[in-house]
């Protein structure tokens, strides 16, 4: 069992407040998913072939600043980075492969979580209001954001499992419920040259919408292409840079609501989450139908 959040603001007055807003709906989803948290956010975009990678150093103790003047030495190119803490969001000109590259050589120990030109992604062990304070989830700009909250129940609770899981450039999913064939998915993909870093059930539908997405699939046709390749029970919930997706699989049995009104759409597993929005009295709520695919663009 574990709890998601989505939430996308219409109303460009309120993307100052996304933050705000989500904290609450996260912490809501704490009984659902009390061993870690998650979150991407995704913000204005970096300008030009500027990339952002976000980073997480665990329990590592790293000086920011020297790592940032050896990166300048070995990898030309505008960098500049701002920490959070053992997360830090760094911004590149150079090409954020070589530089993923280059921190998996130099510092094994920092992983690199995300990489796109919109998306700032945090995930970490612990309570969902504890994660929220640490990283001041409340302070978050942008105009859309994926959450969850986690109950391990087929891997470890590690900052490595947790969700959201991340592929390709702007991509990031969360997930409820359990495949029960990730091991096939991962047989499958592997040979493609698809990489795999758990053995994560997510990570495998995770990795295989990268595939499909790499081989030409716009997000709703690769979920489309999901539905006869991954066997489980499931409430997906996806972002790129430009939209908010979620599906329910053919049962429907992992629960979700969906709240809209002419100033945002926020997504959780519970309505409880969603009681303090504004105007929530007056918003259309529904819960979505198995195996239909619900978007919305920003």
């Amino acid at each position: 069992m574990c709890g998601i959040v989505g939430l996308l603001i219409k109303n460009v007055k309120l993307r100052d407040q996304l933050g705000a807003l989500m904290v609450p709906m996260l912490v809501g989803m704490t009984e659902r998913g009390p061993d870690s948290a998650g979150l991407a956010v995704y913000t204005a975009p970096v300008s030009g072939q500027m990339h952002k990678l976000s980073l997480y150093s665990g329990a590592h103790e790293v000086q920011w600043p020297q790592l940032l003047a050896e990166l300048r030495a070995d990898i030309s190119g505008h960098h500049e980075v701002a920490a959070h803490g053992n997360h830090a969001v760094l911004t590149t000109a150079a090409d954020p492969d070589a530089v993923a590259g280059w921190f998996a050589n130099r510092t094994p120990e920092i992983a690199v979580l995300s990489v796109g030109q919109s998306i700032d992604l945090y995930k970490d062990v612990g309570a969902p209001a504890e994660i929220a304070r640490r990283y001041r989830f409340d302070t978050l700009r942008g105009t859309h954001l994926v959450g969850h909250t986690r109950m391990a129940t087929e891997s470890a609770v590690t900052p490595a499992h947790a969700h959201p899981f991340t592929a390709g450039r702007d991509f990031c999913l969360v997930h409820n419920g359990s495949l029960s064939n990730p091991h096939l998915v991962r047989k499958r993909l592997e040979p493609l040259g698809i990489e795999f870093e758990t053995d994560n059930d997510t990570e495998a539908a995770c990795r295989f919408f990268e595939w499909r997405l790499r081989e030409g699939d716009d997000l709703e046709t690769a979920v489309q292409s999901g539905f006869s390749v991954l066997d489980g029970f499931y409430t997906f919930l996806m972002g790129t840079d430009r939209e908010l997706l979620i599906v329910r699989d053919a049962f429907a049995c992992k629960p979700a609501v969906v709240a809209e009104t002419d100033e945002y759409v926020a997504i959780a597993s519970e309505f409880r989450s969603l009681s303090h929005l504004p105007d929530i009295a007056h918003a259309s709520l529904f819960e979505p139908k198995p195996e239909e695919i619900y978007s919305w663009q920003v």
